[in-house]
């Protein structure tokens, strides 16, 4: 019985791992149809023979581990970059999945505990457990919301539409039905049964045409041609830059390189987050005459550069993104509200500065968490252009970054450096294209060290410097959609589809006992 149960963990774990390969880059969609089919036939066997029902907590768990594991490796690469940090490496290995893998464990837990008889009920419940944790594990110790195993779509612009009226969570919900699916095949007991795992194949083909429609009425709408075009830039500077006190004016020359201004041009350059080494917004002004030569009234630059404050007779730092006019006067800004832990900030920072540690992207202490995420402007006489900005992994919060529609692009900047050249960058990005199609907006982003882009409201990625490579894209047309049902709504539309799921499960249980 020990030999058994061994390899019953073990086929878990693998079970896990194998669905990541479903995840970008690498996108084997059809892989979740048999993992998560296996994973839900395997709970319910051992719900006809297992009686210790803790044992369920451990399988769950297994499962979450092997597939967190496997698909958040590169964690652990943000932290070669400092000696201090290299000790907590085969921690973060283990002990992020780990954590991320009890909600796994509370999936299958609770579904052993409310799984009725009737098949279809269980295969609902397990649906809607699943869908909920999911959405906890987003939101709960500021949450962490990634690799939803919706975002196995990620290549399925069409399907991914729909996500403009129930949001991510609501379509990661029906991707677990989906993915179940076949086990009711497996299970059936009546033609019922088989009908009812028709009916989400027919659903996704539904999500397909709709899909196709959108896509054919945005191409029809006009186009609106720019005042100012808006300048995107992707770039390669190394992350020495943090460790070396003398970089600043070269990284500010080769980022106008890149930039290529040309004076009598309006343009809005956008540089990535934290570029500049070494400097606050407030320094900036010293390093002018670098900008005198290329840079005229016509142009204004948003980039990512500390913001040092004294509050309290005490100095505060903050990770933001800021508009410069061409003085390099700031004109509005912007404080990162949702910070990386040991990345921007040391959770327990007292205890853990006394072990010589420092956050990674900040040499002299923690990052301050801005108040709130609002709406930035730039004006000049009759022009406006209204922005939400979000930084780095702000972008990967879905359903509560805005709660006015009232701006016309996202601007997302980051430094994916951090992740090496590893699955993470494409992970990252991904992120963008989901939260366009949410939103109905354009996403502007620009990155060093990772995929700058311009991404339009369908998620289609009009024009990117790819990821190991520098220059600069030209956004100057755009089209324009109507509020989306999910930027109206959030996840209101999520706790719509909950309600749907437990009125199934009610009305499934009542006819099977009638």
């Amino acid at each position: 019985m020990n030999k058994k149960l061994y390899l019953e963990l073990i086929f878990l774990v693998f079970l896990g791992m194998v669905t990541s390969l479903s995840l970008p880059p690498f996108n084997y969609i059809l892989l979740n149809f048999l993992t998560f089919s296996l994973f839900f036939l395997f709970l319910v066997k051992k719900s006809n023979q297992q009686k210790d029902i803790k044992l369920f907590f451990l399988y769950g768990w297994l499962f979450g581990f092997g597939y967190f594991v496997s698909n958040l490796y590169w964690i652990s690469i943000s932290l070669t970059f400092d000696q201090n940090f290299k000790f907590l490496i085969p921690l973060t290995i283990i002990l992020i999945p780990t954590f991320l893998a009890l909600f796994y464990g509370l999936i299958s837990f609770l579904f052993i505990i409310l799984k009725p008889k009737n098949i279809i009920s269980s295969f609902l419940i397990f649906s809607l457990i699943f869908g909920i944790l999911e959405f906890l594990r987003g939101s709960i110790l500021t949450g962490f919301p990634w690799n939803l195993i919706a975002f196995s779509f990620s290549n399925q612009l069409e399907i991914l539409s729909i996500m403009s009226i129930i949001g991510t969570y609501g379509f990661n919900l029906f991707c677990i039905s989906l993915f179940t699916c076949p086990a009711i095949f497996l299970l059936r007991d009546s033609r019922k049964n088989l009908g009812f795992c028709l009916f989400f194949l027919i659903t996704i083909i539904f999500f397909y045409v709709q899909g196709f429609f959108k896509n054919e009425k945005f191409y029809n709408l006009d186009q609106k041609t720019h005042e100012y075009k808006i300048r995107v830039i992707g770039s390669t500077i190394s992350l020495d830059r943090f460790y070396l006190s003398n970089e600043t004016a070269s990284v500010i020359v080769d980022l106008i390189e890149i930039s290529s201004p040309i004076k009598k041009e309006k343009t809005i350059f956008i540089w990535p987050e934290g570029i500049l080494p070494n400097i606050s917004q407030e320094n900036l002004i010293e390093h002018k005459s670098l900008f005198d030569e290329g840079f005229s009234e016509n142009h204004f630059l948003l980039m990512g550069i500390n913001n040092e404050i004294t509050k309290n007779e005490s100095k505060v730092y903050y990770n933001s993104l800021s508009i410069f006019n061409n003085e390099l006067t700031v004109i509005d800004t912007y404080n990162k509200v949702n910070l990386v832990p040991f990345g921007e900030f040391l959770p327990l920072e007292n205890i853990l500065k006394n072990m010589g540690l420092n956050s990674l992207t900040n040499n002299y202490q923690a990052f301050t968490s801005g108040d709130e995420r609002n709406i930035i402007e730039i004006k000049k006489n009759d022009y406006s252009l209204k922005i939400l900005p979000l930084i780095c992994y702000e972008i990967i919060y879905s359903g509560k970054l805005f709660d006015d529609n009232n701006f016309d692009f996202i601007i997302n900047i980051s430094e994916d450096g951090w992740f090496g050249q590893s699955i993470g960058i494409k992970q990252h990005f991904t992120h963008s294209i989901f939260r366009a199609i949410e939103s109905g907006k354009y996403v502007l982003r620009s990155a060093n060290n990772g995929t700058a882009a311009i991404i339009n409201p369908l998620g289609v990625i009009e024009q990117e410097v790819k990821f190991g490579a520098s220059g600069y894209i030209d956004f100057k047309e755009s089209r324009k959609i109507q509020p989306t049902i999910f930027s109206i709504y959030g996840n209101k539309v999520f706790a719509l589809l909950i309600l749907l799921y437990i009125f199934l499960i009610f009305s499934f249980n009542r006819i099977k006992n009638e």
